[in-house]
């Protein structure tokens, strides 16, 4: 199997955490005898320093010509937001590819490992119950992309941001929610404000008439008020959490501080012909970037996302996620993570998270290999 990934490491410390995470890619191709090449692309602050702006023709160039894109992650320091080189640079880089590629929908999977049940803010008779929810968001609708306009009227300033959803972006999140819930605990729970929004109330109605068609799936409506109550009262009951692009946004970061860290989770947003943009949501963290303490662990994590959802290499993605888990369970931590006067956990930097990863990955393959 030959493919061709568009890298695209961003601003911060997207550069330090993508090299390491194709360190993992490197040892599973070369044990597996995938083909895979790569090319770099410049997105974000990063490009805007090279071309002048944060999407060049260039790197969309590299993306279309690719099986599948890995982002790092694009954004600047909070203090430098105003200058040309961050201003709108998630806008035109990050939803800019999502738009041109059509990334409708994405999976963030958020999973609380018992090593680390500690780190999670929750009371630990909440997290001991377990914690594996996937939260599937659509992209493409919502107020994101509808009108935004700032207008004065009779003396008084009125901004306006419309959000507007088709039954056809409903119905292909929530066909891709109830496919994803069959391959885990068969349960969607389906987020909304239909008690007050016309898009909520047709957001409810299309995901019910699509589940007519997936009858050993679980369907429950919940109202986003409640679901962000719930996240932090009882998490452990959410397998599947469907909702739209701005509640997705805002409930997604809700879950991902559950585990302890942003570096710990990985992300996939895709079309409906599979293609997709694989990132870890922590964003660029510009604060320690260049210090070489990131947490590689989302970045790798998406690489296993990658080969899942696009290759469709689940035993590799399998893999990928076994040795992370391993290295985890051995005790291994970045600064993020780390929990001073442990002594079963080491202290590791970006590049020590990552040696210990590709040598589990290697000795799986090789205990794999020896057992055929």
């Amino acid at each position: 199997m030959n493919k061709h990934i568009a890298v695209l490491p961003g601003d911060g410390v997207g550069e330090e955490v993508v090299p390491q995470a194709l360190r993992v890619l490197e040892a599973v191709s070369e044990a597996t005898g995938l083909r895979i090449s790569l090319t770099k692309g410049y997105v974000g602050g990063a490009a805007y320093q090279k071309y002048g702006v944060h999407l060049p023709d260039e790197t969309v160039s590299i993306c279309q010509s690719s099986d599948a894109i890995l982002f790092g992650s694009v954004g600047g320091p909070v203090s430098e937001q105003h200058l040309p080189k961050w201003q709108g640079c998630e806008t035109n880089s990050i939803l800019a590819l999502r738009k041109l590629f059509k990334l409708n929908v994405n999976f963030r999977p958020v999973k609380v490992l018992p090593e680390l049940h500690s780190l999670s803010p929750l009371k630990s008779e909440v997290v001991s119950k377990g914690i594996d929810i996937l939260v599937l968001r659509e992209l493409l609708g919502d107020c994101y992309f509808g009108m935004h306009k700032t207008v004065t009227e009779n003396g008084v300033r009125i901004a306006r941001d419309v959000s507007e959803y088709t039954e056809e972006q409903v119905a292909s999140a929530a066909d891709a929610a109830f496919r994803a819930a069959r391959n885990r605990r068969k349960k969607v729970t389906s987020v909304h404000k239909a008690n007050v929004l016309d898009t909520s109330k047709l957001w409810r109605t299309v995901v019910r008439e699509v589940h007519t068609g997936f009858d050993d799936v679980e369907l429950e409506d919940m109202l986003v008020d409640n679901c962000a109550m719930q996240l932090v009262k009882n998490p452990s009951q959410f397998d599947v959490l469907l909702t739209t692009n701005m509640f997705g946004d805002i409930l997604s970061d809700a879950a991902a501080v559950l585990p302890g860290s942003l570096g710990l989770l990985a992300s996939a947003s895709l079309n409906p012909d599979g293609f997709g943009l694989f990132e870890p949501p922590g964003g660029s963290a510009q604060d320690i970037a260049g210090l070489g303490i990131a947490n590689p662990i989302g970045q790798i994590l998406s690489v296993a996302l990658m080969f899942r959802f696009s290759f469709k290499l689940e035993r590799e993605a399998l893999l990928i996620e076994s040795a992370v888990d391993e290295t985890l369970r051995a005790g291994y931590r970045t600064r993020d993570i780390y929990q001073k006067g442990n002594p079963d956990t080491s202290l590791v930097d970006c590049i020590g998270m990552a040696d210990q990863v590709v040598s589990r990955v290697k000795s799986q393959l090789a205990f794999t290999a020896a057992t055929c």
